[in-house]
């Protein structure tokens, strides 16, 4: 009779050998993630302390009012939709008069999905009616009262509430431009400024080449409604590429551009710092999502003073206003078309 011994199998790695390796893994994992977190908290703060500790607040929104006087109310059916008063000057314009007047004046109505947002021009020359002053330049309503008369004026204008003001150093904004590495834009007509030659078609423009993009209007056969509409096409071009998938993609490179918004722009006191960082969050825009549009004119007229101006379409521009305040500004640009 023979012995037989059976010798049992050896294992190929150990039971507490495997957990101690999984062990490993799962804190490897663990450091990765928290690190990511901790990488993208400090983004995050980053970019709020580049907007907070740079932007700047007034009181410029008009009281409540009361009877005639009183601010139109929101439509409660477009609930987070919201109307921005977009104001630029520029101190080195020669063609802006001063005493308070405004170089640009734009409303940018964001739709309550955030993902359409629609820039109107209101010409400086559009011969309107200015709360307490009668008819006059609707960027004559600065000389007068400043930020609040000028909203009040759009408002009865509009018909409709605007939310915040936002008052941009147009000089320094535009100068993003080279921060950004240029910006492209279409020119629709050939012309020179101050040494910068601008070709008819797609140009690219960065720094003082793109501010006098911005300023020059006599060059242009539309004159100062040209200008308006080159200063709508670059602040619409610094947006998108701000906005980019590139420059988004570049903590040094988005930190830098907001924080280069920030450092020109006052906005009005209620825009909190909590509500821009909910706004930036729910913002879902690209460039084929931002429209432009210049407030409807019916001609050009001479005042009874003798002054160059322009001529409200009241028709028009009563659409505007209701939907603005309806939240249906796709409906009115599929009616009326852009620009």
């Amino acid at each position: 009779m023979s012995d037989t011994t059976t010798t049992p199998e050896t294992p190929a790695s150990p039971p507490r050998r495997r957990r101690r390796w999984l062990r490993i893994l799962l804190v490897a994992v663990a450091v990765v993630v928290v690190g990511a977190v901790v990488a993208g908290a400090a983004y995050v703060y980053t970019l709020d302390r580049s907007v907070t500790s740079k932007i700047k607040r007034e009181d410029v929104l008009p009281g409540e009012g009361s009877g005639a006087s009183a601010r139109p109310s929101a439509d409660p059916a477009a609930t987070g939709a919201l109307n921005f008063v977009l104001l630029g000057s520029d101190s080195r314009d020669p063609d802006d008069s001063g005493a308070g007047r405004s170089d640009s004046i734009m409303v940018v109505h964001l739709n309550k999905a955030h993902d359409q947002a629609f820039i109107t021009s209101f010409p400086r020359d559009m011969w309107v009616d200015i709360p307490g002053h009668g008819k006059g330049k609707i960027n004559a309503a600065f000389a007068y009262g400043g930020t609040q008369l000028m909203v009040q004026t759009l408002e009865k204008l509009l018909g409709t509430r605007m939310d915040h003001v936002v008052m941009v150093d147009f000089e320094g904004f535009i100068k993003l431009t080279e921060s950004l590495g240029g910006v492209t834009v279409k020119n629709k007509t050939a012309f020179s400024s101050h040494g910068f030659d601008y070709p008819k078609g797609e140009i690219t423009i960065a720094g003082e080449e793109a501010l006098w993009f911005v300023r020059e209007r006599k060059s242009l056969p539309g004159g100062d409604l040209d200008r308006a509409e080159n200063q709508r096409n670059v602040i619409k071009a610094i947006v998108a590429k701000g906005l980019s998938p590139e420059v988004v993609a570049n903590p040094a490179a988005f930190t830098s551009f907001v924080g280069g918004v920030a450092e020109h722009v006052t906005v009005d006191s209620s825009l909190t710092d909590q509500i821009i960082r909910d706004l930036a969050l729910s913002l879902r825009l690209t460039a084929k999502d931002i429209t432009l549009l210049q407030a409807p004119l019916s001609g050009f007229g001479t005042s009874p003073d003798g002054q160059s101006i322009d001529l409200v379409d009241e028709a028009q521009l009563a659409a505007l206003g209701k939907a603005m305040k309806s939240d249906t500004m796709a409906a009115y640009v599929a009616k009326y078309g852009e620009q």
